[in-house]
């Protein structure tokens, strides 16, 4: 576990990404629908990330992926992102991986402009808001864009 390392995607990581997000959704009985697990691109989303104001990284000891999270712009903003599609496995929580990675991902929210950070998640996924608020979001009472995420119920945001 010490080995691994947080990089952009790589194309080859495709497959190996998507199944990971899949079992961890399905893990903790997250609904399919309204989901990332039925997200078209969630099998193409080296391709999705190409571009200026997105990335996407992934935890990776070089074999296998064990975490990704990445940065989009929220649908029809220029100073909103979005923290997208932020997962890891079972074996890799609770050793500090996922502040490294939301702090990846917002210095290079920060560094193309952006002005807000949004996310959503589930009610059930405590952890992951636990994580969230200590690493600055705070809850909204209603839903930015339109992700089509309907399943995700809680919403947040950090202000840079």
């Amino acid at each position: 576990m010490e080995h691994l390392k947080i990089r952009p995607i790589q194309k080859e990581d495709n497959p190996f990404v998507a199944e990971m997000i899949r079992a961890v959704l399905i893990e903790n009985n997250a609904p399919k629908t309204g989901t990332a697990y039925e997200d078209e691109n969630l099998d193409i989303l080296y391709g999705t990330y190409q571009n200026e104001k997105s990335v996407y990284f992934v935890l990776t000891d070089g074999v296998k992926i064990y975490g990704s999270a990445g940065i989009g712009s929220l649908e029809g903003s220029n100073e909103i992102c979005e923290l997208q599609k932020m997962y890891f496995l079972q074996e890799v929580r609770g050793k500090g991986l996922g502040s490294e990675m939301i702090k990846s991902c917002l210095n290079f929210a920060e560094e193309v402009g952006y002005k807000k950070c949004y996310l959503e998640t589930l009610p059930t996924m405590q952890a992951a808001q636990k994580l969230y608020k200590k690493s600055g979001f705070k809850y909204l009472d209603t839903r930015l864009g339109n992700t089509g995420h309907f399943s995700c119920t809680t919403w947040m945001l950090k202000e840079f």
